[in-house]
């Protein structure tokens, strides 16, 4: 990790209301330290903070990834009712979910058309919805 890269972790959970620990922002620093987006599973982003030396456990991420949707800086996307990634552009946009490789990547917003919703029960509201569209190689 660079120097840059520590600022804009540090930066980015001071700006959502999270106090900067070390193992939190070692954490960020994987996610947004490069300034890009990116999809993680809790799994994919243990392994990378082992990789780089950061001294985290597992639970650890799992927790500091509920506490960065809580603090919405990350987005939850599930898969399958069971599988989740975490989308560090929390903007609403479609997915790809690739089945042979179960990887997520974002799919061009500006080519999905949604013209027409279901009413929502009485007494709720619509918070938001999912799109995740399946590939799979022919």
């Amino acid at each position: 990790m660079t120097p840059d890269s520590h600022q804009i972790a540090t930066d980015w959970l001071v700006d959502a209301g999270l106090r900067p620990t070390r193992q939190r922002v070692s954490l960020a620093e994987l996610l947004v330290g490069d300034g890009r987006h990116r999809h993680v599973t809790a799994e994919s982003l243990f392994d990378a903070a082992k990789t780089k030396g950061a001294s985290v456990s597992l639970a650890t991420v799992y927790n500091t990834l509920r506490a960065f949707c809580d603090a919405g800086v990350l987005q939850e996307i599930t898969v399958d009712g069971s599988k989740s990634y975490f989308d560090t552009n929390t903007h609403d946009h479609p997915h790809f979910y690739w089945e042979d490789e179960a990887r997520l990547s974002d799919a061009p917003s500006d080519q999905l058309v949604i013209q027409r919703l279901p009413e929502a029960p009485e007494g709720v509201e619509i918070a938001s919805v999912d799109v995740v569209i399946r590939l799979r190689k022919v």
